[in-house]
């Protein structure tokens, strides 16, 4: 089976909302390719590796989170981004892209599977008077110590988290995928007892350690792996066609 393009992504603009969110890249389609779509290869980013993995399974469309045309960016078509675009527009492959809309979803947002992965029960936003907060705050079936939740996000996402040890236990927490390390203030302000994102920066662990807040940095590409998958799955049973996650490994 296969969908007509325009329909899939006007079905995927529709589910994530993505022309009511401001953004710093064009949410959507970014690349067209091909009219028809039967396979779908999704990935975090629209790497030259992902793209070459699209290519070798005979994708029609790649879906990511992380896209291009990014505000400020160069906009020459050279180098690298020549490459990238020669790929898809050579294999008539599209190029769907969704940064916040993917980000904030309630239903298959990086932040709603992330909690999930990690047996958080969300109780609200991170920014308490934002409907469309990022972030999220949640708690814990049974109290752990910071280093009894670290392994838990080690098992659950592969790799070791970066740790800025707190007090103990650990009950409540806020977390925002992907470079949100500058959220911790809100984190703090939620009262929580431990903040999880992917990146660091360098005043992030002095914040943590004065105000008593474990801190977890846990990969910006490792954190954000679940949304896309998750909405690739949406549009794979929505349309009846075919989807596959890619996992390009990124120590970041």
């Amino acid at each position: 089976m296969s969908v007509a393009l325009t329909t899939l992504v006007q079905e995927t603009d529709r589910y994530l909302d993505a022309g009511r969110i401001a953004d710093y890249c064009p949410n959507g389609l970014q690349v067209e390719g091909r009219a028809q779509v039967a396979r779908i290869v999704s990935g975090v980013t629209a790497s030259q590796a992902l793209l070459d993995a699209a290519v070798e399974a005979k994708a029609d469309l790649v879906l990511v989170h992380h896209g291009y045309f990014w505000k400020n960016e160069d906009a020459r078509i050279v180098g690298m981004k020549q490459r990238r675009l020669k790929t898809l527009l050579a294999n008539e492959i599209s190029l769907l892209a969704y940064h916040l809309p993917l980000d904030v979803h309630p239903e298959v947002g990086n932040n709603v599977r992330l909690g999930e992965l990690l047996g958080l029960r969300i109780e609200g936003g991170l920014e308490p008077d934002n409907p469309r907060s990022v972030g999220l705050v949640g708690s814990l079936e049974h109290p752990l110590a910071p280093r009894q939740f670290m392994r838990r996000i080690e098992d659950a996402l592969g790799r070791q988290p970066l740790m800025v040890e707190g007090k103990e236990p650990i009950r409540r927490v806020a977390w925002c995928t992907g470079g949100a390390q500058g959220y911790i203030d809100k984190a703090v302000a939620a009262g929580v007892d431990a903040y999880i994102t992917g990146e660091i920066s360098e005043p992030t662990a002095h914040i943590a350690r004065e105000n008593g807040l474990s801190f977890f940095a846990a990969g910006h590409h490792a954190t954000e792996r679940y949304g896309v998958q998750a909405l690739g799955d949406y549009l794979a049973r929505r349309f009846g066609i075919e989807h596959r996650f890619i996992d390009c490994p990124n120590p970041a």
